[in-house]
């Protein structure tokens, strides 16, 4: 019985074949859920404007097809003039709103980073000073 190989010997080999696999898809399930890092602002700002671009050329399709259907529905009036029938009376529609070249979206600081709340120059006296506000005004309290 040397060189036959019994069931159970088979059975051994599936079962450690199956542990080994089971073994590394759970090893390979930890490098599937690790974090990546945060994109650069670079990559931010492509998509950015490729979102902006995207909703542009949905405004001109749309645009597009408004402009489409009044041709169609002239056209449809026309032909029923033209047979000597009574063309429905037009419904009253928004106008083609023409969304105009694409503008590359400009990336706006945060407030913060603006300097809007901040005085521009350097400051000469203290922030504070016991005057009152009706004497800073130039009015008198009554």
């Amino acid at each position: 019985m040397r060189g036959r190989i019994t069931g159970d010997h088979k059975m051994n080999k599936i079962k450690s074949f199956s542990g080994t696999l089971a073994a590394c898809a759970v090893i390979g399930s930890g490098f599937a859920q690790a974090a990546l890092p945060p994109p650069p602002e670079a990559a931010k700002a492509t998509a950015a404007e490729a979102a902006a671009k995207s909703a542009w050329s949905d405004k001109v399709g749309a645009y597009q097809l408004c402009l489409s259907q009044d041709r169609v529905a002239e056209a449809y009036r026309k032909d029923l003039k033209g047979a000597g029938k009574a063309a429905p009376t037009p419904v009253s529609t928004a106008a083609c709103q023409d969304p105009g070249p694409f503008v590359t979206p400009v990336a706006q600081k945060p407030l913060e980073a603006s300097g809007a709340h901040s005085p521009p120059g350097t400051a000469t006296s203290p922030p504070s000073t016991k005057a009152t506000a009706a004497e800073t005004m130039g009015t008198k309290k009554p």
